[in-house]
């Protein structure tokens, strides 16, 4: 992962961490179950954030290297692992 992309990464998953002590804040004090729920929504956007930055360093450089290598079964196998990350992703 490059520098720039690790740096994103870790610091949306700070502001995660952070979210998710809130979250155990709030049902320990028995919060209205809206404002959980939002906040749960909250922290599910702040993850496929956190998901679009690995993908984004993922298409750049692992399988962007390996579709210009030479090795064509590097290729098919990145290739197939590509297929199987979207559509896990896409979910």
């Amino acid at each position: 992962m490059t520098k720039e992309n690790k740096a994103q990464a870790l610091k949306r998953l700070k502001k995660i961490e952070g979210q998710i002590a809130g979250l155990f804040r709030m049902i320990e004090q028995d919060r209205y179950c809206i404002e959980i729920l939002t906040q749960i929504s909250s922290v599910h956007e702040a993850l496929r954030g956190v998901g679009k930055v690995v993908m984004q360093n993922y298409l750049e450089n692992c399988v962007t290297s390996a579709l210009r290598s030479k090795d064509k079964e590097r290729a098919k196998r990145i290739y197939q692992e590509l297929m199987d990350v979207l559509y896990k992703f896409a979910r």
